[in-house]
């Protein structure tokens, strides 16, 4: 009991009116994946391990060195719910900026995605990131986002070369 006491004063959760994506409780290990740029060649390192006070802690070090410059953290997701209009996080940064994506039906090629920038702080934070500024990214690749489409969420450090610290306490959708 202490215990949550503990996390619901660090992590705030989200608004009623939310819908909750994850959480990192009951089994988020097997949700959640880490994937980097050496799949492509790329040569950063990181890790993502999952906190017994309830969030996964995205860390490495990004390099752009042979092509490269991602870590991330990613999972499937089922399509968001028709109406949606933005997604929540519940997040504790470096004061580095991060991306979130979205990848759907129509992102067939590794590198397409829907992409947004957001900031961190030293403190937990709520970032609430319109789905209408999410864009098409990756070479090619152009299509409007189609939110019944979607099939995974990934956050993630990205494009230049730096030491990354994301905490991701909670993921909902609006």
């Amino acid at each position: 009991m202490l215990r949550a006491f503990l996390f619901a004063v660090m992590v705030p959760t989200m608004s009623h009116a939310d819908t909750l994506i994850d959480d990192f409780s009951g089994g988020a290990g097997s949700r959640w994946s880490y994937v980097s740029d050496q799949v492509m060649g790329g040569v950063s390192e990181g890790q993502a391990a999952l906190n017994a006070d309830g969030f996964i802690h995205l860390t490495g070090e990004v390099s752009t060195d042979n092509n490269g410059g991602f870590i991330q953290v990613r999972r499937d997701l089922d399509p968001l719910p028709q109406g949606s209009t933005a997604i929540v996080l519940r997040v504790k940064g470096d004061g580095q900026t991060y991306y979130m994506n979205l990848r759907t039906t129509q992102t067939r090629r590794p590198w397409h995605s829907y992409r947004t920038s957001f900031e961190t702080t030293g403190e937990w934070q709520e970032v609430v990131i319109a789905l209408a500024d999410l864009a098409p990214s990756g070479r090619g690749f152009d299509t409007p986002l189609d939110i019944t489409k979607t099939r995974s969420i990934g956050l993630m450090a990205y494009g230049r070369d730096h030491t990354a610290d994301l905490k991701i306490a909670e993921i909902s959708v609006r």
